[in-house]
């Protein structure tokens, strides 16, 4: 997971990607190998010739893929070192920007974006108001916020997760979502390792030790399913006054 925001001045430390970046960068390239989350978003939000906000964009792994089809597109990231290695990324992009900034306070201008895109960003719902009100306030009329997740209900990931967060509620988070006005769609996603060295460092940044040794023991080859959910809430379109 990335950065875990709140309704906070200051974003909570997300420990895997800002003190492993290079074992995450594995994991990125492991994560979803089908595509199978993209076209999920694709089919959710048209963002051809549009621009897109990515907050918590990391080390930007997923700039050069938005960039592809984008009139522009800007990566949101409150962690120094990382914003260094996701201006390194996309140098030669004259399509991408990376600025420094939270969720809760991006810098961008108001109504300028038609996509904010945040992925594993926003595991527990409710706190992270702040983050969506920002969100709507960037986005154009008409203009989406797209929150991707885990599903943490789902095996053999979900099981893992819930063994490091025993409170984690599951239900509350989709129903704090589903009130905010959010729509919901699970995505069955395969995650494929190059190792099982590769797949035993991903773990142990993802779980404690003792989690990570039993989630190794149980994958037998080097790939596993992982669903996620993708929330889409669409800004409403301003009232014409006849």
């Amino acid at each position: 997971m990335r950065e875990l925001f709140s309704g906070r001045a200051k974003p909570i430390p997300s420990p895997n990607i800002w003190h492993w970046p290079d074992v995450y960068e594995v994991e990125n390239r492991a994560q979803d190998v089908d595509g199978a989350v993209w076209a999920a978003m694709r089919a959710a939000v048209d963002w051809t010739d549009r621009d897109v906000v990515d907050i918590g964009c990391g080390a930007g792994f997923h700039l050069p893929e938005f960039a592809r089809d984008a009139r522009r597109v800007v990566g949101v990231e409150p962690h120094p070192p990382l914003v260094t290695l996701a201006r390194d990324r996309t140098r030669g992009s004259a399509l991408i920007d990376v600025v420094e900034g939270s969720a809760e306070s991006t810098g961008i201008d108001e109504s300028s974006v038609d996509l904010v895109h945040a992925r594993t960003a926003y595991f527990f719902g409710k706190g992270c108001g702040a983050g969506i009100r920002e969100a709507m306030r960037i986005l154009r009329p008409g203009g989406a916020l797209m929150i991707v997740d885990l599903d943490v209900r789902a095996s053999p990931y979900g099981d893992w997760m819930r063994a490091d967060l025993p409170k984690y509620d599951a239900a509350a988070v989709e129903a704090f979502f589903a009130a905010q006005g959010f729509s919901l769609a699970r995505v069955d996603t395969r995650w494929e390792f190059a190792t099982r060295d590769d797949l035993r460092r991903v773990l142990g940044i993802e779980f404690t030790e003792k989690t990570a040794e039993r989630a190794f023991a149980q994958v037998s080859g080097l790939s596993f399913p992982v669903r996620y959910r993708v929330h889409v809430r669409v800004k409403p379109q301003s009232l014409e006054i006849i």
